[in-house]
């Protein structure tokens, strides 16, 4: 701003810096986007020249400049008969914020699709899987190596899925044993703008929903990265000397999972809101003072051009598509797991990578001893 200074604020340097602030003055550490609506940038400055000790109507000094529309972000999203159940939501149709100043030689993409390679590989080892299946027994299905290191590493959901298709083919019951009817009632994720079917078992809401293969690459060795049923401990896996487990282990004493390592990739409490964050209160509160027709989505005021990482491009996530929905839908987008899905009540440290304007060398309190990218096993492009 020291670049400006003794420049005369009238209408057309306010109209100018309120549509874009970190383009008016580059380098500038504020929160603030800019008001993307003429109209509102018009109401704004006129409001304020009404509050002059020499009050100026625009009338006099001539109009304020029009919207401009900016082209559309590349997100590399398909789109089209083939596209999914959110094809509706087509780059086209994303009028509202300007693209992503991504950090040099950053593009947001969804993970590459299998090589025919890739898929023909699969398809061997689930043709070797469903002839040996037959021959096992409960106790050597149970100790059978795809359940551990290292063949679990790399198994695919088409071989897990051979023996273990129920998790996909349960359902919510029609009534509770209280009596409470599911088409009665609503739970967390159908309140959200994002999940527009009906209620559904964990595993099919992760893996087969609309939602889920639109915006998640889920694997099922994701959370499932092994299962000694003798201890079901990490330090007592039959593949290595005991107590060898590392500080962030498969899973935990008795789960089969590690919430820590798998659930709250995604989930967990947002972030203070006002002593972190810097709003006025809560999300569901204060969204309403950041949201409007045109630009439905709340956390982008902040987010679209400043705090932004990414981190989405990891391979669990399809990156481009939830690019595309949060420019195109509501904070849900985001918030569904940022915060509006908490069940874990506390938030992840999440890697604290580099955004556009970010001071990397002050580091607040609550980003200490953050890392400062994703874990290398997810990686799009895998180290050499």
């Amino acid at each position: 701003m020291l670049a400006h200074a003794g420049q005369a604020w009238d209408e057309a340097t306010l109209d100018a810096y309120l549509t874009k602030p970190s383009a008016f003055a580059p380098g500038t550490k504020m929160t603030f986007a800019g008001v993307r609506k003429a109209d509102d940038r018009r109401n704004l400055i006129g409001w304020l020249g009404l509050q002059s000790d020499s009050p100026v109507t625009l009338a006099e000094a001539g109009p304020v400049a029009t919207d401009t529309p900016d082209a559309a972000p590349e997100t590399g999203v398909e789109t089209g008969a083939d596209a999914g159940p959110y094809a509706d939501l087509a780059v086209d149709a994303i009028i509202t914020l300007d693209p992503v100043p991504y950090p040099e030689g950053v593009t947001y993409e969804n993970p590459p699709e299998p090589t025919p390679e890739t898929i023909a590989g699969i398809a061997a080892k689930l043709a070797a899987l469903e002839a040996e299946i037959p021959t096992l027994d409960y106790q050597r299905a149970t100790y059978h190596p795809i359940h551990f290191p290292p063949m679990i590493e790399t198994a695919s959901n088409e071989e897990c899925l051979a023996c273990h298709q129920e998790i996909l083919a349960n359902d919510v019951r029609d009534t509770s044993p209280a009596g409470v009817k599911a088409a009665e009632t609503m739970v967390w994720y159908q309140t959200l703008d994002t999940y527009a079917q009906g209620q559904s078992d964990f595993h099919w809401r992760h893996m087969e929903s609309d939602f889920a293969k639109s915006v998640m690459n889920l694997q099922c060795t994701f959370c499932h990265k092994g299962n000694d049923p003798r201890e079901e401990s990490p330090d007592m896996m039959p593949t290595r000397d005991a107590f060898l487990a590392s500080a962030t282990p498969e899973f935990t004493l008795r789960k089969m999972v590690n919430p820590s390592e798998t659930c709250l990739l995604c989930h967990g409490a947002m972030p203070d809101p006002e002593l972190i964050m810097g709003l006025g209160g809560p999300w569901h509160e204060v969204r309403v003072d950041l949201e409007y027709a045109e630009a439905p989505n709340g956390c982008l005021s902040c987010h679209a051009e400043t705090f932004r990482t990414n981190r989405h491009n990891v391979t669990y996530l399809k990156a481009a598509t939830i690019e595309e929905l949060a420019r195109a839908g509501t904070s849900d987008t985001c918030y569904g797991c940022h915060g509006g899905r908490a069940w874990y009540r506390i938030p992840y440290p999440y890697a604290r990578t580099p955004w556009p304007l970010m001071d990397a060398e002050t580091v607040p309190d609550w980003a200490l001893d953050r890392p400062t990218q994703s874990k290398p096993e997810y990686h799009l492009t895998p180290a050499p």
